[in-house]
Parts: structure tokens; sequence; C-alpha cells
């Protein structure tokens, strides 16, 4: 058995059972077909993650979940579409970007309504701190992306701030491909009359 690319539950789940928490996930273990990978970071019910793998079943994709009534619901989503380039893994987004995560290996992250932790005290828990950039720096390909969605402002300047300092990364514009597609918030805020603010960044070293 391979360490981490075990799938749980039958054969037809897209969950990656985690048999260790501190050996890299066998990407080609876990997929039937090796290629470019993207990564989701906080994927919710899977709306934007299958929708996107439906357009692009050339590529491979992982959605990251801690919740397990979430990521229970985009397995479901996952084999309504039989798509068998996804999968999910219920775990922390940082812990999976390093220490589980093979090195390099990502084309694109995705991260998309990170709780925005709104009280000042609490905001130490923001995914997008300081030492994120360095996770996905690890975690991508040469010229490899990472976009971010929001609704909060505050949250939104910190994702600026932070990788507009960090090294070897410059701003780049959201693809109209991505912007078409909504994920579960998404949809729920724009019903709301809330708006999305975006931002990607592309590493160039």
């Amino acid at each position: 058995m391979v360490p981490g690319a075990d799938i749980l539950s039958t054969a037809k789940s897209s969950i990656i059972a985690l048999d260790s928490i501190v050996e890299r996930i066998d990407l080609s273990a876990a997929f039937p077909q090796t290629q470019r990978l993207e990564v989701e970071l906080g994927s919710g019910d899977g709306t934007f993650l299958v929708k996107y793998a439906e357009r692009h079943p050339e590529r491979n994709f992982i959605g990251v979940e801690r919740l397990l009534g979430r990521i229970r619901k985009m397995d479901r989503k996952v084999q309504r579409a039989a798509l068998t380039n996804v999968r999910g893994v219920r775990i922390e987004s940082a812990y999976f970007l390093e220490y589980l995560l093979r090195p390099h290996s990502a084309l694109a992250v995705h991260v998309y309504f990170p709780d925005p932790w709104p009280k000042q005290k609490h905001r130490r828990h923001r995914l997008v701190n300081e030492r994120f950039p360095e996770l996905v720096r690890q975690a991508l390909v040469e010229q490899g992306k990472i976009f971010f969605r929001t609704d909060d402002e505050s949250y939104f300047k910190q994702m600026l701030a932070i990788f507009g300092a960090a090294p070897g990364f410059r701003e780049i514009r959201t693809p109209d491909e991505l912007m078409d597609l909504a994920t579960d918030f998404e949809t729920e805020f724009q019903q709301q009359g809330v708006g999305t603010l975006r931002v990607g960044f592309e590493l160039m070293e």
C-alpha cells in the first residue's frame, strides 16, 4: 500500500485516505493518469472544482477541505460527474502544502473565500499570512500561479500586501475562464449583492 494514497471507503470515492500525515502523497497512485496538477485550498462543497475539472480533463485536481460534511458533498459531486481527475483531502490547507503535497508539483493554487477571521484578535488564524507565500512557492512549478477571491476588504488588502512584498511573485489578472466559474459561497454572496474581490500572482523564479 502506498502511504498517503489509498482511496477511502470504496473504489468510487474521490477522497484520499491518509495512511500517514508525514509522508508526501504519491500523486501517481492517487490518479489514474499522470497530468499537470491544480489545487484548491478550502474547496467547500466542490462547486468550483468540479466545474473546472469538467472543462479540463487533461489536468488533475486536488480539493483540500477541513470539514467532513463539505468534502463528502464534493465527493458526491465528483462521483455524479464521473470524474477521475479530481481527488479530495481532508486536512488543514497550510499543513497540506507544507507536508503532504510533493514540492513543485502544482501548476496553480486556488484560494477562494478563506475564513476571514474578521475580529482583530483572531486574524493570526488567517491562512494567508506572512509565511504563506513560502508554502505556495514550495508547492508551485516555475511560473505557477495562485488565485485569490474574497468578499472581505481587509483580508484582500492583506493578500495584496503579503504577496506584493513576497520575492519572486508578480501580480496578474484573473483569467476570464476562472471568473466565469463561481464557488458555492460566491453564488450566495452574489445573491445578497456582495461583490467579489479577485487577484492573482505568478511565481517568476
